[in-house]
């Protein structure tokens, strides 16, 4: 495991060969920034979707209350900094989170940023307001807040059932922006109104997603671009080509392969490709309310199956990594150490014992040699999500499974697994923050919108409040990989492995810093610039 990470380290400086020691530029204002966009997101709205489809193009409409330092690469409690709110405090009980709000800043349609906009927000995230929204993927983030009140204008508080220390990272999230009370849900689907150093234009599918300079951004001197452009290309080669033709200053974020980025360096050798870990992991799901997937042994067997190094080698030359449920260490803080993912069913690392087990399972099951279970991988229509569904589909064969794959475009993908239409899925997920609370209620808690195997452990529930309530680090850190441990033993979305992927600029473009715990967080790009 040290190794994979020196490789991976290595790897970024050499990309990365020469930027880092180059001196210190002025700062330019100006321009407008190209980045070349994966594919069409559902919506513009950050708090209705899932996916940095929308969260990455939007970010820079809106503030937060506070946000992890763009300037840090690790997101963590120690690196949070002001937004909207100037200052934060905590009660003496730690249940009661109590925010000074910055004065004087105006929403893009002239109307003045309020304490009740923070309140409406999570009234609508916590389904007490009755505009609220039509998807909330992450309302389950917000179970432990029980009410937010208002002291005038400028003051905020937010009020916890129970302590909760690591509430005030899941408001740091990029998935976390604050929304005008006096704007619809409906209207902030196709007209996003943020705070935000940038305007929203125009989003037209297929083919772009457009915002400008904010000219009364309450931050002096931000941003610093004109405009960004998104430009959306689905396919990677294309993308690619645009991207050596100078038609594109940017890749999507993580979204190329460690191949590719080797090869636009070597025809682009100036260009900045760092590769890095995304917080997002590729994992098998299964309906376990649609027969014959119902029967623990079944999904049992397609666990053992999975052979997680032929996934990393092929994909990423060996330099994904193999984890659990959180992102393993140095970029993850939650991880369990590689000691006791060995203990993991599946996870030893002779796949031939493993499929061996499997088979003898499927065969106790009635399926054999000459009896195969024919069913459909539904995934979403883009290559980070066939690439690896067509490796898992040639090792469910192993297992006398015969699987076709089943495209589901981005649009109604989401929706799609989370009313449990699919049998099996070769599936991606993002976590938004490092954090167990993020990650352990959104994905695994019973009932959860996001949890679409729909896994339920109840005795599970009760240790997820109560590694969120740990005031003591190192306990908590105990809890989790207890946690951790049963979510995989149980096999409640096997995880293959922890993606890695690169992001490629031009050497001309300034300012930008991929972070290594989250990809959906530090896209505002008020601090980017173009040196031209």
């Amino acid at each position: 495991m040290q190794c994979s990470h020196y490789v991976v380290i290595r790897t970024v400086i050499l990309f990365a060969a020469g930027t880092l020691a180059a001196p210190a530029l002025a700062q330019k204002q100006g321009g407008t920034l190209n980045i070349l966009h994966r594919d069409s997101p559902p919506s513009m709205s950050i708090h209705e979707e899932a996916t940095i489809s929308t969260s990455m193009p939007m970010m820079g409409v809106f503030n937060n209350l506070v946000t992890f330092d763009p300037k840090e690469k690790q997101n963590k409690l120690s690196n949070i900094v002001p937004d909207l709110a100037e200052s934060w405090s905590w009660s003496a009980d730690k249940t009661k989170l109590i925010f000074k709000l910055r004065q004087g800043v105006k929403w893009h349609d002239g109307k003045p940023f309020t304490a009740r906009d923070v309140q409406c927000t999570w009234s609508k995230l916590t389904g007490k307001d009755p505009d609220d929204f039509r998807k909330n993927p992450r309302a389950s983030w917000y179970t432990n807040l029980d009410s937010v009140s208002i002291n005038g204008d400028d003051e905020v508080m937010f009020n916890l059932k129970r302590p909760q220390p690591s509430f005030i990272g899941l408001l740091a999230s990029g998935y976390s922006p604050v929304y005008p009370c006096h704007v619809s849900t409906k209207a902030m689907r196709t007209n996003p109104i943020g705070t935000g150093p940038f305007k929203f234009v125009e989003f037209r599918a297929n083919e772009y997603i457009k915002v400008v300079k904010n000219p009364d951004y309450w931050k002096k001197g931000r941003p610093l671009l004109d405009g960004i452009e998104y430009t959306i290309i689905s396919s990677r080669s294309t993308a690619v080509l645009a991207f050596l033709a100078h038609k594109g200053d940017m890749s999507f974020p993580y979204d190329w392969t460690i191949p590719i980025a080797k090869d636009v360096k070597n025809q682009a050798p100036n260009a900045v490709c760092e590769i890095g870990p995304t917080n997002v992991n590729t994992n098998l799901i299964v309906n376990r309310d649609s027969p014959p997937f119902d029967n623990p042994e079944i999904r049992k067997a397609m666990a053992l199956t999975l052979d997680r190094k032929a996934f990393i080698d092929i994909l990423t030359e060996g330099q994904a990594t193999i984890g659990g449920a959180m992102l393993p260490a140095p970029e993850g803080i939650w991880g369990m150490p590689p000691q006791m993912l060995k203990t993991l069913p599946g996870y030893d690392l002779d796949v031939n014992k493993n499929r061996e087990q499997a088979r003898a399972i499927m065969q106790r099951l009635g399926w054999g040699p000459d009896k195969h279970l024919k069913v459909k991988v539904a995934t979403r229509n883009i290559p980070v999500y066939r690439d690896p569904a067509v490796i898992l589909i040639d090792q469910l064969k192993e297992i006398y499974i015969d699987a076709e794959m089943e495209v589901v475009e981005t649009s109604i993908w989401h929706a799609k697994v989370t009313r449990k239409e699919y049998q099996v899925g070769l599936n991606l997920t993002g976590n938004g923050v490092d954090d167990p609370d993020q990650n352990f209620y959104e994905n695994y808690k019973c009932g959860s919108e996001r949890n679409y195997t729909g896994y339920c452990n109840p005795e599970l529930d009760v240790l997820f409040d109560k590694q969120s309530g740990e005031l003591d680090p190192e306990e908590r850190l105990k809890l989790v990989w207890q946690i951790d441990h049963k979510l995989q033993e149980d096999g409640a979305r096997p995880i293959i492995f922890h993606n890695r992927g690169a992001t490629c600029w031009q050497p001309e473009v300034k300012g930008v810093v991929p972070q290594i715990n989250s990809i959906y967080n530090n896209w505002r790009m008020e601090d980017v610039w173009i040196d031209k």
